[in-house]
């Protein structure tokens, strides 16, 4: 960060009077505070990483208050990084506002396999932080949790179920699924049929797997009851709005049964509570049908979270949801994002596959394409209907992915101000960058309010990409640095 940065994020934190994910103020006019390790390891936690502003004053309605001493300050701050699990490497700038010494500490974020971060003198249970909002919170034990099945491999779809059998599943569609896989791979005639099913995932030491179970099992919630879908029409545009009769809901239903009948039940609810608007095409006099949401959309969505959402036995008891609304409908997977990918990145780079044997076995049984097209689906399907972009949020235990039935795009669906808006493409900021721009410049085209979030989310990995170079490529950190497009041979 360079000063000039550092003093418009002072300026801008002290006009809206509030901290953000990304951001935290300390005072430290008096001595260092005593305290950041809960911060220290919640912004090594996030993928944005964070920034620690000394020399604000939060409890003086953001008064600039300067720091006591910024060598001493640097000097004390670097000695608690050091008492962190991985150790954190803190980025300083200094700054003079309003005749006041102010600093900042960047912390960057941890790859996922080196998290979490915590505090070494309270542990990994009780000492690692993730950031909600502005606050420092606990981890949960889920949350340590899915970093360890990360690091380590763990893949809960393959865990053997212990009161299953393979008597209890569907021996004729268990027997068609196995014939596809040897068709598709000859080598598998070799072996014996208790060696095939191992193989394929079927079970783990003659007993079945949860993938096999909810893919094959006669009836998979005697297993696991709630491993199902709740889908609720609500009569307005939040839960706990009543219709003309004081019903809060205009139809309930708990769907259950294997992978592929949920999908196929699902989508008949969401027919049965869609509106349709029929047309008469004028040149051919043919009916045309249209639904209130694409279909394709709806059932691209609801795959998803069936197939990948998280199955370990921290969300058991944990439905996936499908809430249908007066403005929209949302379906909630529960777990958040796995492994390296980041909203931003959906439908744009390959993920990591939380539930690898289960997607392969949906695959067959649904003719699901599990090649990574399902957000690009929805997202044509939605702009082919006439429809806003789906909205994806990474929450802290869920996914939800938003679908609007209104043409144009309502407040709520607007971008956030720290990301850029859904119609802002690397394509186009490459164009953009035909001409030299400098931060502040592809700051505004982004609709970003700092600099920060561009050159983290956007100029950084374009560079490494080598489609942007920059003006004075020997000094990253001039003032008067620009960005533009490399040309293509």
């Amino acid at each position: 960060m360079l000063a000039e940065e550092l003093v418009e994020l002072a300026h801008r934190v002290c006009r809206q009077k509030s901290e953000e994910q990304t951001i935290e103020v300390k005072a430290a006019h008096e001595g260092c505070p005593k305290r950041l390790y809960d911060t220290l390891s919640s912004f090594s936690n996030q993928d944005s990483g964070g920034i620690i502003l000394f020399g604000v004053d939060e409890t003086s309605d953001y008064q600039v208050v300067g720091v006591y001493d910024p060598q001493d300050l640097q000097k004390k701050v670097a000695a608690q990084c050091l008492q962190m699990e991985p150790r954190v490497r803190a980025v300083f700038t200094l700054a003079e506002l309003d005749g006041k010494w102010i600093c900042s500490a960047e912390i960057p974020s941890l790859d996922i396999s080196q998290r979490p971060c915590y505090y070494g003198g309270a542990g990994r249970i009780k000492g690692a932080y993730i950031r909600v909002g502005d606050a420092d919170q606990t981890m949960t034990g889920y949350e340590l949790y899915t970093y360890e099945a990360f690091r380590k491999h763990l893949h809960d779809d393959e865990r053997p179920v212990p009161r299953a059998t393979l008597s209890m599943l569907d021996q004729n569609l268990l027997q068609q699924y196995v014939l596809q896989k040897s068709v598709e791979r000859p080598g598998l005639t070799q072996f014996s049929q208790e060696q095939a099913y191992e193989m394929l995932n079927i079970t783990r030491d003659g007993v079945p797997t949860l993938a096999a179970v909810m893919n094959f099992a006669i009836y998979p919630q005697g297993y696991f009851p709630q491993l199902g879908i709740t889908a609720i029409v609500v009569p307005g545009t939040e839960i706990g709005d009543i219709g003309g009769d004081s019903s809060r809901f205009l139809d309930n239903k708990r769907i259950e049964g294997t992978i592929p009948t949920m999908v196929t039940e699902a989508l008949n609810f969401c027919m049965r509570n869609m509106k349709v608007r029929t047309t008469i095409r004028q040149e051919t006099g043919q009916r045309v049908d249209y639904t209130e949401y694409p279909m394709e959309a709806l059932r691209e969505a609801i795959l998803n979270a069936l197939i990948h959402r998280d199955y370990s036995i921290y969300t058991e008891g944990t439905p996936v949801q499908i809430d249908f609304f007066t403005d929209r409908v949302e379906v909630h997977s529960p777990g958040s994002l796995y492994g390296r990918m980041s909203v931003e990145q959906l439908g744009k780079s390959r993920p990591d596959l939380r539930n690898p044997a289960l997607a392969v076995m949906t695959e067959s049984l649904t003719k699901a394409e599990n090649r990574y097209s399902g957000i690009p689906t929805m997202r044509r399907a939605m702009r082919e209907h006439g429809l806003p972009e789906p909205k994806f949020e990474n929450r802290r235990h869920e996914f939800v992915v938003t679908l609007y039935n209104q043409p144009t795009a309502s407040p709520s669906v607007q971008a956030p101000s720290h990301a850029a808006t859904p119609t802002t493409t690397e394509d186009e900021l490459l164009e953009f960058c035909r001409t030299p721009r400098s931060r502040q410049e592809i700051s505004e085209f982004l609709g970003l309010k700092t600099t920060f979030y561009a050159m983290q989310h956007y100029i950084k990995p374009l560079l490494a990409a080598q489609q942007l170079a920059m003006t004075i490529p020997s000094k990253p950190k001039s003032r008067n640095q620009k960005f533009y497009t490399i040309s293509k041979p």
